[in-house]
């Protein structure tokens, strides 16, 4: 006879994974109960820890698996463009589109909105603080690249950076208080004004 070693798993990592995330991005860190969290996963406590730690290690792991699924198709946008500005629009349109509350989707972004009244123990804000300069420097990248092609001056690219995470921002707090894809995609239209008319000499 073999001898079987180790425990067979018992859940879809990925699929409890995804779960837990979607509860994080409701609720927030703090608001979360381990109850919550063992009710949506479908698992209970003894098997949370074992496979995940705790809650503060859960969350970082599900707020990774938010960076890896849920923003790309966002953010993948900023790339798409011919031009930086062709981008930046492409993106808002997409945070326009999938910021408000869906059939499968809480309202707003897990790592823009879950530090806004919300106390995290320091190693998840560190984290989280990172993976929103982490955006910033996926626009600062794009406005450098546009710059260097003579699209907008130089001077320009940190306050457009700036400027255009923070409309993100601001539409993902309207989003959670029940904004739809119109009323956003109006305010992205409208943040479009903003960009420079004058091309770098």
């Amino acid at each position: 006879m073999v001898a079987v070693i180790g425990r067979p798993r018992e859940f879809d990592r990925d699929a409890v994974l995804d779960a837990a995330m979607r509860v994080f991005w409701r609720k927030g860190f703090s608001a979360a109960s381990m109850n919550d969290l063992c009710d949506a996963m479908g698992i209970r406590s003894p098997s949370l820890y074992a496979a995940f730690g705790g809650k503060e290690a859960l969350f970082l792991e599900a707020l990774d698996h938010y960076v890896l699924t849920i923003g790309p198709p966002v953010w993948g946008k900023l790339a798409e463009g011919a031009t930086a500005r062709q981008g930046v629009e492409a993106l808002l349109a997409a945070s326009a589109e999938t910021l408000p509350t869906s059939a499968t989707t809480p309202a707003g972004c897990m790592a823009l909105l879950g530090g806004v009244g919300d106390q995290w123990p320091m190693p998840i804000s560190d984290i989280v603080k990172s993976v929103r300069l982490n955006m910033l420097g996926m626009l600062q990248s794009r406005m450098a690249a546009g710059a260097a092609d003579g699209e907008l001056p130089p001077t320009e690219v940190e306050r457009l950076s700036r400027y255009y995470l923070g409309i993100i921002q601001g539409m993902a707090i309207q989003a959670a208080d029940g904004a739809t894809p119109l009323d956003l995609m109006g305010v992205a239209k409208t943040a479009m004004t903003a960009w420079p008319t004058d091309r770098a000499a």
